[in-house]
C-alpha cells in the first residue's frame, strides 16, 4: 500500500519516497507512478526556479491527496462504510470478505427453499434494523454458483432482503464451511438421505463452524430482534439449567465452540432430535459449571460465558407458542428481552400473520420489520409460502 512520509530539511518540507519493490532494471508501473508524484524537484538558485519548485510541491501534494483518497475509497468497500453505498456493490464481495469484517449476524436456511417466508424475512429485516453497523448474512442451501438471484428476482421476499444495505445472501456450501474443523470428516462420511433429522443436524453443524471461524451472533430464522444484545460470548437459556442453540454468540476461535464441534462428532446421534443442538450446548455448559435455577431476570455467568436469562429470548415458552398468534388486551413490553423466538418448529407454518388481525405477531411485524409487513403481509393477503 502506498505510504507517504513527511520529512524536513532546514527550510522546507517534502515527501520522502516509499520503498518500491522492483526487480533489477524492470520497474513496475505502480513504482514509476508513485515516484513521479512524490519525487522532490531540484531547486535552482533563482526566484523563478524557486517559484516553480514551490508550485510543483503544491501539485505533488494535491496528487498525493487524490491518490491516497482513491486507495481509502477502495478499502472502505471492505469495511463497515460500504453499508452506505448502493446495494449492487455488495455483489462484488465474497462470503469470506464479509464474514472477516467480524461481528456478523448469521442466519441459515438448510432446506432447498428459495422463497423466504414472511417470518424469515421479518427475522432478517429486524436484525438488519437493530444492528445497522453490522453485516447480516442469510446463507441459503438452495442457492448455488449457477443459481444466482438478485434484487430483480421474481421471489418477492428475496428481492426485499437483497435491497437492504447491510443484508447479504450467500449460498450455503457446507464442505467449505467445515474445512479446518472437526466437522469435516463427519460431513464427508455421513449420508444425508439416511439421516432422520438432516435439515436440523446440518444446521446445527453449520452454525458452530461459522461462529468458530468468524465470530458473531447466530440466530434462528424465527427470531425477531427488538434491541441489541450487549454480550459477546453468550448462550441463551431456554429455561433454568437448559440452553438453546437457537441464539448464541462468540468471538472467533473461542474454545467453547471448538469443544462443541468435537463433542458433536464424538457423541453424534442423528436419530435423536436436538442431540447435536440444544442438548449439545447444555451438556457442554454443564461440563464447565454447575448450573442453578434463575431467580427473577438476572443472568448467570459460567467462566467467560454469559448464560442469559430465559426472559432475554424466550419470555413466551414453547408450550405457549400460540400466544404469539392471539389478540392481547395489552401488548407486553418485553422490556427484559433482546429478541423473541416465535417457535416456528412448534407452529410448523400452520399459523401466520394476517393483516388486520391485531395479534401479537402482527404488531411485532409492524414495529420491527415494517417493510416485510407492508410487502409480504399487508399488500399480499393470504398466500402459500
Amino acid at each position: 500500500m502506498f505510504q507517504a512520509v513527511w520529512v524536513s530539511s532546514s527550510e522546507s518540507w517534502a515527501l520522502r519516497e516509499p520503498h518500491c519493490h522492483c526487480d533489477g532494471q524492470q520497474t513496475t508501473l505502480k513504482c514509476r507512478f508513485v515516484r513521479a508524484i512524490i519525487q522532490r524537484p531540484r531547486l535552482r538558485h533563482d526566484s523563478k526556479g524557486m517559484g516553480r519548485a514551490r508550485m510543483l510541491r503544491k501539485i505533488q501534494i494535491c496528487l498525493c491527496f487524490f491518490f491516497v483518497s482513491g486507495i481509502l475509497y477502495e478499502i472502505s468497500l471492505l469495511s463497515s462504510c460500504f453499508f452506505s453505498y448502493e446495494p449492487m456493490s455488495k455483489h462484488l464481495l465474497t462470503p469470506e470478505q464479509v464474514l472477516n469484517l467480524g461481528k456478523s449476524i448469521i442466519f441459515l436456511e438448510t432446506t432447498e427453499r428459495l422463497e423466504p417466508t414472511p417470518l424469515v424475512s421479518c427475522s432478517v429485516e429486524s436484525a438488519a434494523r437493530i444492528y445497522q453497523d453490522r453485516p447480516v448474512i442469510l446463507f441459503m442451501k438452495g442457492l448455488t454458483k449457477d443459481r444466482v438471484l438478485d434484487t430483480n428476482s421474481s421471489y418477492t421476499a428475496f428481492s426485499l432482503l437483497s435491497s437492504m444495505k447491510n443484508v447479504f445472501i450467500f449460498p450455503l456450501q457446507m464442505e467449505n464451511i467445515f474445512q479446518e474443523t472437526p466437522l469435516l470428516q463427519w460431513y464427508q462420511q455421513v449420508v444425508p438421505e439416511q439421516e432422520k433429522n438432516w435439515v436440523h443436524v446440518s444446521s446445527d453443524a453449520s452454525r458452530l463452524a461459522l461462529i468458530w471461524k468468524y465470530g458473531g451472533i447466530y440466530m434462528d430464522t424465527d427470531v425477531i430482534s427488538i434491541r441489541p444484545i450487549p454480550e459477546e460470548s453468550f448462550l441463551a437459556a431456554q429455561k433454568s439449567k437448559f440452553s438453546s442453540n437457537g441464539i448464541f454468540g462468540f468471538p472467533a476461535h473461542h474454545k467453547f465452540v471448538w469443544d462443541c464441534m468435537e463433542n458433536f462428532v464424538l457423541k453424534y446421534n442423528g436419530n435423536i432430535w436436538g442431540n447435536q443442538g440444544p442438548f449439545l450446548m447444555t451438556r457442554m455448559l454443564k461440563a464447565l459449571c454447575s448450573l442453578t435455577d434463575f431467580k427473577g431476570t438476572e443472568d448467570h455467568s459460567c467462566q467467560n460465558i454469559s448464560f442469559l436469562n430465559p426472559q432475554r429470548f424466550y419470555p413466551i415458552p414453547y408450550p405457549a407458542w400460540r400466544r404469539y398468534y392471539k389478540v392481547w388486551e395489552k401488548s407486553p413490553s418485553f422490556n427484559h428481552s433482546y429478541a423473541l423466538h416465535l417457535w416456528n418448529f412448534m407452529n410448523r407454518n400452520r399459523k401466520s400473520v394476517v393483516a388486520g388481525s391485531n395479534t401479537l405477531a402482527e404488531n411485532l411485524y409492524k414495529t420491527y420489520c415494517p417493510t416485510t409487513y407492508k410487502d409480504l403481509v399487508q399488500n399480499v393477503g393470504p398466500r402459500a409460502f
